[in-house]
């Protein structure tokens, strides 16, 4: 089938689903192919739950009609967003980094949303699957776009531009993230700075964080920029107070100002910025980026105050890599509480730096003074440290209900597969 046609088709249809389980009447369904699953497999059932359409690439009998054939079913529904964005001529930011891309993004839409129609990358759906499929969301009256693209990998953010085709670029940070995968800290610079390379190709625009040097020297030879610091530059902030929630002055861009957020950890400052900055840009009036900012509520396991009986938790359990497991630790070294008790998960996908970058965690834990400290899983088991060890969530879990702590600050984070969430459930 030509794409003008399949385009024609989704357009009639415009939900599309990628899972049986959520198929309603009259969705889309791409059956995707993965090395655990072959949604082939499931097309049929699909048309049987209600779906208007199946996108196929494997011989399956078709006896209603309803089957599209293309070579590739992942293919396809690239070039169908790339030719769905290539209807609109608005504004499409990308978001990427190693740390805070998402707390950025939803940031960011909070701002914007308040004065535009603004279509904004649901969740974590930032890769290969989870671009092109924000993108098909994206509506005939939106006036603002907000992608956020991970990788794991280098040219993996090099292709998603090729369909997101974005027209301003954020890179939030490069840090220790993915460290197997991208080569080392220098393939980081070179997998992320994949996106100023396609802006400054099509003469796009960057919001830049001058503080960060790296930065500067990635974005050399990109002229439209607009610039956020805690210095100098087109918006200025500082840190206000950081215990127990952040807030931050700021003293140019705005009439000054301060904002009270939700968020923890004076690691989100470059955050608030960012969106300050891009409202400021956009001319989003100052009294509504402001209430956005102090009305957003951190979700996901993102640096969430939450409380526990009298027990205040920080749970940042969504995700972990050497840059952000220091910045929490020695922001929760910060505050000025009287008990404080560390739980931190094994740290994923860093290669043969694993056991080096864990290493460097435990010296810097002992750095500081703590009631309790608890390492759980991953290669935290694999080298000498004199804390508790425990091999899984779970038992953590039960180490954690044990102790009856009362009038207690914790700091609950690991990476995605250490579930360290299950420690407060």
């Amino acid at each position: 089938m030509q794409l003008s046609d399949l385009y024609k088709i989704y357009l009639e249809f415009p939900s599309i689903q990628t899972d049986t389980r959520k198929v309603q009447k009259g969705d889309l369904f791409f059956a995707l192919k993965g090395p655990n699953f072959n949604g082939n497999l499931f097309a049929k059932q699909a048309l049987e739950k209600g779906a208007a359409y199946a996108v196929v690439d494997e011989a399956i009998d078709d006896i209603t009609g309803r089957l599209i054939f293309v070579e590739d079913v992942l293919t396809s529904l690239q070039e169908l967003a790339r030719y769905h964005r290539e209807t609109f001529s608005i504004p499409f930011i990308a978001i990427t980094g190693s740390n805070g891309k998402t707390t950025t993004k939803e940031l960011v839409s909070a701002v914007l949303s308040t004065h535009f129609k603004t279509a904004t990358t649901e969740g974590n759906l930032n890769n290969h699957i989870g671009v092109p499929l924000t993108i098909l969301k994206i509506k005939r009256d939106t006036e603002i776009a907000v992608i956020e693209m991970g990788a794991n990998h280098q040219k993996e953010i090099e292709s998603y531009c090729n369909y997101a085709e974005p027209t301003h670029g954020i890179i939030a940070n490069c840090g220790k993230a993915h460290l197997e995968g991208f080569g080392g800290v220098e393939g980081v610079k070179k997998g992320k700075g994949e996106l100023y390379d396609y802006i400054k190709a099509h003469d796009g625009m960057v919001f830049l964080f001058n503080d960060y040097e790296y930065l500067n020297e990635m974005s050399k030879g990109i002229s439209n920029r607009f610039e956020y610091s805690t210095g100098n530059g087109d918006t200025v902030g500082n840190l206000e107070r950081s215990e127990s929630f952040l807030s931050v002055s700021i003293t140019k861009g705005l009439e000054p100002v301060t904002i009270h957020t939700s968020l923890v950890g004076d690691y989100n400052l470059p955050n608030v910025l960012c969106a300050v900055a891009i409202g400021i840009y956009f001319k989003v009036p100052q009294e509504k980026i402001v209430a956005a900012l102090e009305n957003y509520q951190p979700t996901n396991s993102r640096s969430q105050l939450m409380q526990l009986g009298s027990n205040h938790i920080i749970l940042d359990a969504y995700n972990a890599n050497p840059t952000s497991m220091k910045a929490a630790i020695e922001n929760f070294a910060k505050m000025q509480v009287t008990k404080k008790v560390l739980m931190l998960g094994g740290m994923m996908e860093l290669g043969s730096e694993s056991r080096e970058e864990h290493e460097g965690i435990v010296a810097l834990i002992k750095s500081y003074t703590w009631d309790a400290v608890v390492l759980v899983g991953g290669d935290f088991g694999k080298i000498n440290q004199e804390f508790t060890y425990l091999p899984n969530s779970e038992e953590a879990r039960t180490w954690f209900h044990q102790q009856g702590f009362q009038d207690t600050y914790l700091l609950v984070k690991g990476s995605r597969s250490m579930q360290m969430e299950k420690i407060i459930q």
